[in-house]
């Protein structure tokens, strides 16, 4: 019988905070009939804060994952995926643009909420795809809208093909400061969100806040409840710019008219992008389940599903968020003045703190439903103070009851949204 001479693997001697995964093909024993493969994939992607991305003299959008320039002889060719409202609001300006830099191109245009983030629309976009044909290598797909089409176009990337570069362009604050900068993809299945989905993150993804000029007040709060929960759960300091300046922000939609409202549109902005980036390139692929960017994501992914279409994704979590801001307060981790501005600056920023699916039924489910997702255990976080957090693994269904009478309490029948 042949046997082959591998060497045994070796490893590092473990220290406090490391044990050394080698790469490399290993086998265990004289006789070769079982192997381990053990490799590492480099990650890489870029976050750009840009301003007028379609001004025709900018490139950065053309330059963006195109592993160089396009054949002798041919025109640079790009599939561009655009929600239908902007493609409304922003569509002749894209097209402009495409055109100014003889761009071969296709825009799909797809109706982009909750209520069709699936993997029928995803579907629908390959087949799109397929019928204008790309060089998956130099021409990356593009994607123009808000979070659900940049989860929907990020699936249908990491799919097609075993992988297909795309670059993202967030046209909403939700976008800009949350799923335009991680690495999850994902679409709703059976009734649950984001039941499908894989990590693959954009090559680039390109932040340019002109685009909220046309967004509608709600819109603009929805983002900011993501900016909160940063700081919340880590940045006091963004958390008090909120606090002073957070109308100013709406009012000006971010766009600094104002000195005041430059410097703070630019540094909440920041703050916010840099906060989500620390906690998440660590961390990427959520090996370790404890994340503080996890607060307000507790319960509201079954009440922002069960309220379809009546509550957004950042009011779904804001609501999450004054739940465990009282949690933590009857648990002594904020003191009463604490939660009181912490409900105060939701309602500055026009985000609810209340909703009548805050029953018993509905927040056991989702806690047993993020008990399967975190692994077994709660890893609940909660608020400590204003800017920090931590883990609890206790809640009981009597303590979340408590919890939302005291919130119920605070609102008052009139006052529910």
């Amino acid at each position: 019988m042949t046997t082959f001479d591998v060497p045994r693997p070796t490893t590092a001697a473990p220290t406090a905070d490391h044990v050394a995964e080698p790469s490399g093909l290993f086998t265990y024993s004289s006789q070769v009939d079982s192997w381990v493969v053990r490799t590492v994939k480099p990650v890489r992607y870029e976050i750009r804060l840009c301003d007028d991305l379609f001004e025709p003299s900018r490139t950065d959008l053309l330059e963006a994952g195109s592993g160089g320039p396009a054949a002798p002889g041919t025109r640079p060719r790009r599939f561009v995926v655009v929600d239908a409202r902007v493609d409304l609001l922003h569509g002749d300006r894209i097209r402009s643009y495409l055109d100014h830099h003889d761009i071969d191109h296709h825009l799909c245009v797809v109706r982009a909420d909750e209520s069709v983030k699936s993997f029928e629309t995803a579907a629908h976009i390959v087949r799109e795809i397929d019928a204008f044909g790309i060089a998956r290598r130099r021409e990356p797909v593009i994607v123009i809208g808000g979070g659900v089409l940049m989860d929907i176009v990020g699936l249908v990337g990491s799919l097609y093909r075993r992988g297909t570069p795309f670059v993202r362009v967030p046209t909403t604050l939700i976008g800009l400061v949350d799923a335009g900068v991680g690495a999850k993809t994902g679409v709703n299945f059976n009734g649950h969100k984001n039941r499908l989905g894989t990590y693959f993150p954009a090559d680039l993804t390109l932040l340019d806040r002109r685009f909220l000029t046309t967004l509608d007040r709600r819109h603009l709060s929805n983002g900011l409840a993501e900016i909160l929960k940063i700081g919340l759960i880590k940045d006091r300091g963004l958390f008090e710019l909120l606090e002073q300046q957070g109308p100013l922000l709406l009012e000006e939609k971010l766009q600094g008219l104002s000195g005041a409202g430059e410097l703070a549109a630019a540094e909440v902005l920041r703050r916010a992008i840099h906060g989500m980036l620390e906690e998440l390139q660590p961390n990427l692929w959520e090996t370790e389940l404890e994340r503080v960017v996890d607060y307000g994501h507790t319960f509201s992914p079954t009440v922002e599903m069960r309220a379809l279409p009546e509550l957004l994704h950042g009011e779904a979590v804001c609501v999450d968020m004054a739940l465990t801001t009282v949690l933590g307060e009857r648990r002594g981790l904020v003191s009463v003045a604490e939660r009181e501005r912490v409900l105060a600056v939701m309602a500055s920023l026009g985000l609810p703190s209340w909703n009548d699916l805050l029953t018993g039924e509905i927040l056991d489910a989702a806690l047993r439903d993020t008990v399967r997702h975190r692994d077994g255990q709660q890893r609940l976080p909660l608020p400590v103070g204003i800017g920090s957090a931590l883990f609890v693994n206790d809640v009981t269904a009597h303590e979340l009851a408590a919890a939302v009478d005291v919130l119920r309490a605070l609102h008052g029948a009139g006052d529910r949204r």
